[in-house]
């Protein structure tokens, strides 16, 4: 065999581990989830971050495989990994709103449909909780209006829920 054969038989082997690993991870995130009675939201957003650690992953192996050179792959990733710091920096309040939609997400007892009041000095908010995205915190307030509140904010913030 050629080495172009291997390297495509290992290619075809990667590809049915991850869709192995895939198919593992969706029945045992959805089982938790569900016993934790968490909504679908939830769950797409933890399929998402399950996806995208398998998608480093899976490009980690492939050029591992297709025998691509360290020295282009580190120049690559650093020139990558320079832009992303760049951006980050220019708008930190994005890397700290996603981080606190983690934080949210996982350690809050909070949940899409409960209604919450969020304490603050100068203007209290309460309504029902409709979403929790990457960025904001929605909630539908008593009049009907969508209020939306960066994440950051609803870590600094006292909330109220009903249990």
């Amino acid at each position: 065999m050629t080495e172009v054969e291997i390297q495509i038989i290992e290619t075809a082997i990667l590809a049915a581990i991850v869709i192995g690993i895939k198919l593992i991870s969706r029945n045992s995130v959805n089982r938790l989830l569900n016993k934790m009675d968490f909504d679908l939201k939830r769950k797409q957003i933890s399929h998402r971050i399950i996806n995208l650690f398998l998608t480093i992953f899976v490009v980690t192996v492939l050029a591992g495989i297709w025998n691509i050179h360290r020295d282009q792959l580190i120049v690559f990733m650093t020139s990558v990994v320079t832009v992303l710091g760049i951006a980050f920096f220019a708008q930190w309040s994005i890397l700290s709103n996603i981080t606190s939609s983690l934080i949210l997400f996982f350690n809050h007892p909070m949940k899409i449909g409960q209604r919450i009041r969020v304490v603050d000095k100068e203007y209290d908010i309460s309504g029902e909780l409709i979403d929790i995205s990457f960025f904001f915190l929605y909630i539908k307030s008593e009049d009907g209006e969508l209020i939306t509140i960066p994440n950051t904010i609803v870590l600094q913030k006292t909330i109220v829920t009903k249990i």
